[in-house]
């Protein structure tokens, strides 16, 4: 059951601010289409009204940074449980995309473009050497019927990697609002999916929660002013920061220096956000971090949100000085500033080396 959303205006008197229907399933596509990260920020577009070899159009289309398909069926008002099994038949058509049909689907919808082009350009990571290992559902509709619910928690419990997406929508005069929930958190849903998945594709299972966090330490971050700070960074380039996006409140990250080792182990506590829009608690009140006491200046490129550092803010959980990194063989690395951590090896690791209990 996902948690009712409430708005209340308070100027002046407090006032309760009633969604209703948006008027046109068309509308809702046109919205979403226009900017794809209000489902979520790490899709890029693919198309719209995508036809099926059946006859029967799918909405949306879009990929995420793995080259994977995310199907996107659209109802305005009260979803019949019907639509599952019509999400799912476009599924079975969809896993039997090849590269060369992904690519045909783009360039159709998207004349003049190449999405080996646009990929790159959009995720700020180089194309993938294979498209399609996976895919996931999403049902986005103003509410739910109880009959599809429970269908849908059904299926995810047997690894189907679909969810739902509630938009609420709320008009204030001549202003309009959507506000969205998950049915299921979308971790979650990977989670259950990805034990199921991993024998497809050959990746070990994800846990739902773990993260990698590449951190260079040098002459734009040092690891002593992250541990007293409580954040991790990166920057200077797109490529470096974008990453960043994955870690959401309440992920927990294993942060490695390249080339050295992993140093620390925290939980996030916010999303992303430029350096110069970041602040510290030092001597009890709030400054910006780039007025603390930091090892290493990190005020470069800070007006260009292409160059700038990006920070999260991290709760550590046990941290090490970069003298005591610890590092065996087999253990995980990756050259992306985050990514999610699936090496087992690694996690017992560092469960063990860091004390971690289960509630960690």
């Amino acid at each position: 059951m996902p948690i009712e959303l409430g708005i209340w205006k308070i100027n002046g008197a407090v006032e309760r601010v009633h969604f209703s229907s948006i008027e046109t399933e068309r509308k809702l596509e046109d919205v979403i289409t226009n900017d794809i990260s209000i489902i979520d920020p790490s899709l890029m577009l693919i198309g719209r009204q995508i036809s099926t070899a059946f006859g029967k159009f799918i909405d949306i289309l879009a990929m995420n940074a793995e080259g994977n398909l995310v199907v996107i069926e659209l109802k305005r008002n009260k979803t019949p449980r019907e639509v599952v099994a019509q999400t799912l038949d476009y599924a079975s058509w969809v896993q039997q995309l090849t590269y060369t049909d992904i690519i045909g689907i783009y360039s159709e919808k998207n004349p003049g473009k190449q999405l080996e082009q646009e990929f790159v350009d959009h995720f700020k990571t180089d194309f993938p050497e294979s498209l399609n290992e996976l895919h996931q559902l999403i049902i986005v509709s103003s509410e739910l019927d109880p009959a599809t619910e429970r269908i849908i928690n059904y299926l995810t419990s047997f690894g189907v990697p679909v969810n739902a997406l509630f938009f609420h929508y709320f008009k204030d005069g001549d202003s309009e609002y959507l506000a969205r929930n998950w049915l299921i958190d979308p971790n979650q849903v990977e989670a259950k999916t990805s034990s199921a998945t991993s024998k497809k594709t050959g990746k070990a299972p994800w846990n739902g929660k773990d993260y990698y966090v590449s951190l260079g330490d040098g002459i734009h971050r040092n690891w002593e002013d992250c541990r007293r700070y409580g954040f991790i960074s990166a920057g200077q380039g797109r490529w470096y920061s974008n990453t960043l996006n994955l870690l959401k409140p309440g992920a927990r990250i294993f942060a490695c220096i390249p080339k050295v080792g992993y140093v620390g182990v925290g939980i996030v506590e916010d999303e992303v956000v430029p350096i110069k829009d970041f602040q510290v608690v030092v001597d009890e009140e709030n400054i910006p971090l780039l007025e603390a006491d930091l090892q290493v200046s990190m005020d470069m490129d800070v007006d260009d949100p292409d160059l700038c550092e990006y920070v999260v803010r991290v709760n550590w959980l046990k941290t090490v000085p970069k003298h005591e990194a610890i590092w065996e063989k087999g253990m995980f690395a990756n050259q992306n500033s985050a990514c999610k951590l699936r090496n087992q090896f690694t996690i017992e690791t560092l469960t063990e080396h860091f004390q971690l209990d289960e509630e960690s």
